[in-house]
């Protein structure tokens, strides 16, 4: 699955779209990024914000991770979890490294290299226009398991992972769905409940055609 474009209502556009410019290095052409083969738009929100913050995480080539996190490390705080821990390699169904970081208005934001997708052959230091597309985004929900039928059958989409009742990746290594409880607080420091309010999505290469949303939390998602 690819995610294609993303509409992000925020409290602040001008001061987020300036923080992607400067601390990410990605495009910026007024409200708009271009994130590899995402768009993300950014809005004036219409209302106050609610409690909670939005995830999203960015491929990067798997063999330029290290200068990745190197970069990374030299412009925002990394997160850290209760062990101190700040680079997280996941096993398994996941084969990936992450590390995650704060972002405009509270988002939790993630740099992720999937050692299943292509290399690069990029060399030296490390720029953001490097990074390849939104690969997550996180929906809060009140109910994980009938979410995921939904995606399923709305949407053709798999857990990439086993799913529990309070997580499910939904999609593959290009791009995920993160449907979580919306009681259940995001890692690293799991301090801070998601949040998705007014986020619209659009996707493609899902395997299916259709829609999901979620009105209580006020996301939605469309397979184009």
């Amino acid at each position: 699955m690819r995610i294609h474009d993303i509409a992000l209502p925020l409290q602040n556009p001008d001061a987020a779209a300036a923080w992607f410019a400067q601390v990410l290095q990605v495009p910026v052409h007024g409200y708009t990024l271009r994130i590899g083969w995402t768009t993300v738009r950014l809005l004036q929100a219409q209302r106050a914000a609610k409690e909670g913050a939005l995830h999203l995480a960015f491929n990067v080539p798997y063999n330029r991770f290290a200068a990745a996190q190197h970069w990374l490390r030299e412009r925002v705080p990394l997160q850290r979890d209760d062990h101190g821990e700040d680079c997280f390699a996941l096993p398994d169904h996941w084969r990936s490294q992450s590390v995650y970081f704060a972002g405009p208005e509270g988002m939790v934001l993630e740099l992720i290299a999937r050692a299943r997708l292509p290399s690069s052959s990029a060399e030296g230091a490390f720029d953001g226009r490097e990074l390849t597309c939104v690969s997550e985004v996180g929906l809060p929900t009140g109910d994980v398991a009938r979410l995921q039928s939904q995606a399923e059958t709305q949407l053709g989409l798999q857990p990439l992972s086993p799913a529990g009742t309070t997580f499910a990746a939904l999609g593959d290594d290009e791009g995920l769905l993160i449907v979580v409880c919306a009681d259940r607080r995001w890692f690293p420091e799991q301090t801070q409940l998601p949040a998705a309010s007014g986020v619209e999505l659009t996707v493609r290469d899902t395997g299916g055609s259709g829609s999901l949303h979620d009105a209580q939390q006020g996301w939605s998602v469309r397979s184009s």
